[in-house]
């Protein structure tokens, strides 16, 4: 039995899944960590899972597990609301929001709610999304990661498009022979 075999089998289940999934995912795919009242999305790519862990030890496996990956790394995003929730309001927040914040870093961009659920559902049409539900009761605390190509930048991605604007001329060391 190997390291991740050993590993693999006294994972939660919902961790096996994710490490059995994230090889096939890529650019445009998403995982998602979610409370618990987070709706049940119905797109046909759309994936949820549960775990029975804490919130902040969900995210902070998922953001390893996604860090350790070589052929992707995250946008991450969480919802704007959350910037604006004061303690009274959800006792515990502002000890939640320094945990996220620990966790994730400065790589986190805060976008609105609905957005974020918007731009999942239109992801969900064409590519897959993993969203993992979390025992959590506090609102606007879920976390999106963006999947994108960890080796090759879109700066290269730039050079590329601008390359293939350009009327095409053969590659001197290619076998191609120039059109007169």
């Amino acid at each position: 039995m190997n390291d991740y075999e050993k590993f693999n089998s006294h994972a939660p289940g919902w961790k096996k899944e994710l490490m059995y999934k994230l090889p096939y995912l890529g650019h445009r795919n998403w995982i998602v960590i979610t409370d618990m009242a987070y709706p049940l999305q119905s797109g046909e790519g759309i994936r949820t899972l549960y775990a029975e862990e804490d919130y902040e030890d969900v995210l902070s496996q998922v953001k390893d597990i996604i860090d350790e990956a070589p052929h992707v790394f995250p946008h991450i995003y969480g919802d704007r609301e959350l910037d604006f929730i004061p303690e009274e309001d959800a006792p515990g927040i502002t000890a939640l929001k320094q945990k996220i914040a620990g966790i994730c870093g400065e790589e986190i961009v805060r976008i609105p709610h609905e957005e974020l659920i918007s731009r999942l559902d239109e992801a969900g049409r064409m590519f897959n999304v993993v969203i993992i539900k979390t025992p959590l009761r506090m609102a606007y605390t879920s976390t999106f990661f963006e999947l994108d190509c960890n080796y090759w930048s879109a700066d290269k991605q730039k050079r590329l498009d601008e390359a293939m604007s350009k009327p095409h001329s053969p590659d001197l060391f290619s076998n191609e022979t120039p059109v007169l």
